[in-house]
């Protein structure tokens, strides 16, 4: 049981990878800045676009994790989406990846009870 309670908070591979680099993007032009380096704050930068490219594409490739809600069996951060190849329903990077994603299959995922508000503390 986490510190959050009994939830899904979409903990993913793609989710963490991005998150590490934007930050060491972010360290990197702060570091950058205060050195008086421009190429530096550059390079930071660079990094930080690439955070979100990388984080997009892992996500494409099932690393991330649709709207909503998983089932509590996907909970773990390294469980892979199998449903990515078609595209999330609703999904913007799913639909910016193309024709074929954009047109995602409507499957309807199982539904997920959440627990009311002071349970699961």
């Amino acid at each position: 049981m986490s510190a959050h309670g009994h939830v899904d908070l979409g903990h993913t591979v793609a989710g963490w990878t991005g998150t590490t680099l934007a930050l060491l993007g972010f360290a990197g032009a702060g570091a950058a800045v205060c050195a008086a380096w421009p190429p530096g704050i550059l390079i930071g930068l660079a990094v930080v676009a690439l955070a979100g490219v990388v984080t997009w594409l892992l996500h494409l490739a099932g690393w991330g994790k649709p709207s909503g809600p998983r089932p509590e069996a996907e909970w773990d951060w390294r469980v892979r989406d199998t449903a990515a190849h078609a595209g999330h329903a609703d999904c913007l990077g799913c639909r910016a990846g193309g024709p074929r994603r954009a047109v995602a299959a409507a499957r309807p995922r199982p539904a997920v009870p959440l627990p009311a508000a002071g349970e699961g503390a």
